[in-house]
């Protein structure tokens, strides 16, 4: 497997500070393209104030490391705990930061209840998980990992034989339109390893599930890379060619869970190749390392991250943030579509995009394509609320779910949110009626 090494930045540019006048953290950097730059957090680890202090810096993306796994927020069944991942929660969205959930459902790290339980019971007591936990964190979470790690390694491309596979082959699609429901207004991926290099089994695995998804509707929104590598498992060199073929899918794709083992300037230039890989693709929008100094993490032997013990920026701090300075990279888009169609074979498009922001509130519109006659939901997630309307007849069914209709004013119409805190796009629907 060869490694994504740019050519054109030498290792005197990789080990060199940011140049005057470019951002200087690495959050500010990657919001220039309209990403974001996060960190894995532990909540042990808030009382040290090396580590709160880099964390408030340089990362405006907040992972719980285990707080918000299956373990940890249902010890017992149907008794939940919540306080360490909402130390973590408060912390970030205290600063302004915001949160990245992991992971709903999994086959590792169960409680012991829910790892002797199998088929229909299994099934039930992990959808009430994922509706529970997604639930009580409704508004506060920019994407879920709705689900982890449930493709197996090796040369099948198949899934994983765990104790959620074997309760049907439709868990997953299951688990996704669970953690829709219970949170409407957050972004749902789907998560894995070893999914980097496009001609491996693994990853033709995963792309074949989402496509799936999304030819039959499926409330899939992003696909999640964790990007563990190390000297035999290096960047590959196809790696941007995955990330833009999922992404061609219609779906986000993001850097999860990035850590590279190593040193000097043969780390900082692997690091450079994954931060331009995302940079390249529109669609690939954050980047999110596994933890702040080397101390701090699981592989902590092999100095995977970009902080040393003492809280020192390395070569590959160097080399990301010069990489988030450059430029070079392309914007996210600022628009989501939905489709869909009746069994009589009418079909509508809606087009959400980006409109004016302020403090306390934004504005969102939507072009709608394939008829004239159309039924197009928006569902905002709390604390926001819907103020206003144009260009459309509006009903509510709830304070949370809008209906819009042609108002004779054309098949573009829009409104105003006052977010409450909560950035995160509505979700929208559309029927031909």
């Amino acid at each position: 497997m060869s490694t994504l090494v740019a050519a054109t930045v030498g290792a005197a540019v990789l080990a060199a500070s940011p140049a005057s006048g470019a951002a200087s953290t690495l959050a500010a950097a990657a919001q220039q393209s309209g990403r974001y730059f996060g960190t894995a957090v532990a909540a042990n680890k808030l009382g040290d104030s090396t580590y709160v202090g880099i964390l408030n810096r340089e990362f405006d993306m907040v992972t719980a490391e285990n707080e918000m796994k299956m373990d940890a927020t249902e010890p017992n069944q149907n008794q939940f705990s919540y306080g360490n991942a909402d130390r973590i929660v408060n912390q970030a969205r205290g600063q302004g930061k915001r949160i990245r959930g992991h992971a709903l459902a999994w086959h590792s790290q169960q409680p012991g209840w829910m790892q002797n339980m199998s088929g229909t019971a299994l099934r039930n007591a992990m959808l009430n998980h994922v509706t529970q936990v997604a639930t009580y964190y409704r508004g506060k979470i920019y994407a879920w990992d709705v689900v982890n790690e449930a493709f197996a390694d090796g040369n099948s491309g198949g899934r994983r034989d765990s104790n959620l596979q074997r309760t049907g082959n439709d868990w997953i699609e299951a688990a996704f339109r669970a953690a829709r429901a219970a949170d409407p207004g957050a972004k749902l991926c789907y998560n894995d390893y070893n999914t980097d290099n496009w001609s491996h089994a693994k990853t033709q695995g995963v792309y074949r599930m989402v496509q799936d998804f999304k030819s039959r509707g499926v409330p899939i929104d992003c696909v999640g890379f964790q990007a563990h590598f190390n000297s035999g498992n290096p960047v590959p060199s196809n790696y941007h060619t995955t990330l833009q073929n999922f992404a061609a899918l219609g779906v986000d794709v993001q850097i999860t869970e990035l850590d590279i083992e190593g040193s000097g300037n043969t780390q900082a230039q692997q690091y450079q190749g994954v931060t331009q890989a995302c940079l390249s693709v529109p669609r690939c929008t954050g980047i999110t390392v596994w933890g702040i100094r080397d101390t701090d993490s699981w592989r902590a032997s092999g100095t995977p991250l970009l902080f040393d013990g003492s809280g020192n920026k390395k070569a590959a701090y160097n080399s990301v943030l010069n990489v988030l300075n450059s430029g070079t990279g392309t914007t996210p888009p600022t628009t989501t579509t939905t489709t869909s169609s009746n069994p009589g074979g009418g079909g509508c498009t809606a087009t959400y995009s980006e409109g004016e922001k302020w403090n306390d509130r934004f504005n969102g519109n939507v072009t709608v394509t394939g008829t004239d006659n159309w039924v197009v939901t928006v569902t905002v997630s709390s604390p926001q609320r819907i103020i206003a309307t144009w260009n459309t007849s509006a009903t509510w069914s709830s304070a949370n779910v809008m209906t819009a209709r042609p108002n004779g004013s054309g098949n573009t119409f829009g409104f105003t949110i006052q977010h409450g805190g909560n950035w995160n796009w509505p979700s929208i629907s559309c029927q031909a009626a």
